[in-house]
């Protein structure tokens, strides 16, 4: 299977558990990987066949930005759910990074991979 991918999607959004977190914005990274057949665009040239890549970035930055969730882990779970339903891929697998949770580590996250 072939794979479409968006790397390194940054969105500053209101995400923790802590009374500080709920009152700012920080950043997050996505990093996506999604199953679709490649095959059908590479034929046909056209701009219709294939997973259009920048119309799921800018559905992630819309939900991400606005949403308010406690854990990386809900937000990671709703993402991979609109991908899958609203984009026709098969299998996403998501990383989610919160860069700025952890003094001394460059990131934490998590990774997860859903499939329809």
């Amino acid at each position: 299977m072939d794979h479409v991918f968006i790397e390194g999607l940054e969105i500053e959004a209101v995400i923790g558990i802590y009374d500080w977190e709920r009152r700012i914005r920080q950043p997050l990274v996505f990093d996506l990987e999604m199953a679709f057949d490649n095959r059908v665009p590479a034929a046909s040239d056209a701009i219709g066949d294939t997973l259009d890549y920048k119309a799921i970035s800018d559905r992630i930055v819309e939900y991400a930005s606005q949403s308010q969730f406690g854990l990386v882990e809900t937000l990671a779970e709703r993402v991979a759910a609109i991908v899958l339903e609203e984009f026709g891929v098969r299998r996403v697998r998501l990383k989610l990074s919160k860069p700025s949770a952890i003094r001394n580590a460059r990131a934490v996250g998590v990774m997860i991979e859903r499939s329809r």
